[in-house]
């Protein structure tokens, strides 16, 4: 069953000195200030497109990941995923960088990076971004 997930944006003023919000509608559970200081400067407590893609590609790369340990038997007992989205004003994002440490009794390092390579070409927000650079650093706990 496909389902869809919805976030509303709102925006008043000018690029440069307007501010908004974005809202996650499907869940409820909040609405976030953005503006263009946070995305091209420094966050000061507020989000940014960029900070909600790497909240979205660093859960979907875990669960991605998760789901193939678990298939392959060999189930994580943790799985930790920082994503970080780096956005060059004028140019737009220039890539994103998975860095991942996960707690998997008796696979090898090798293999980890295998399931690690594959989650991160195979997540559905990996696919969703491809048109930057995507890299992973995988290693296990």
């Amino acid at each position: 069953m496909a389902t869809t997930r919805t976030a509303n944006a709102h925006w008043e003023g000018t690029l440069k000195e307007g501010k908004g919000q974005v809202s996650l509608s499907s869940s409820g559970i909040g609405t976030f200030d953005v503006s263009w200081p946070a995305r091209a400067e420094e966050p000061n407590g507020v989000t940014s497109p960029e900070e909600l893609i790497a909240a979205a590609h660093s859960t979907c790369f875990s669960m991605a990941l998760s789901s193939a340990l678990t298939n392959a038997g060999s189930p994580p007992e943790s799985i930790d995923t920082k994503a970080d989205v780096t956005f060059q004003p004028g140019t737009g994002i220039t890539g994103i960088h998975l860095t991942t440490n996960a707690k998997v009794p008796g696979l090898t390092a090798e293999q980890f990076s295998r399931y690690a390579e594959d989650a991160k070409a195979n997540c559905p927000v990996s696919k969703a971004v491809t048109g930057t650079t995507g890299t992973l650093d995988a290693s296990l706990a």
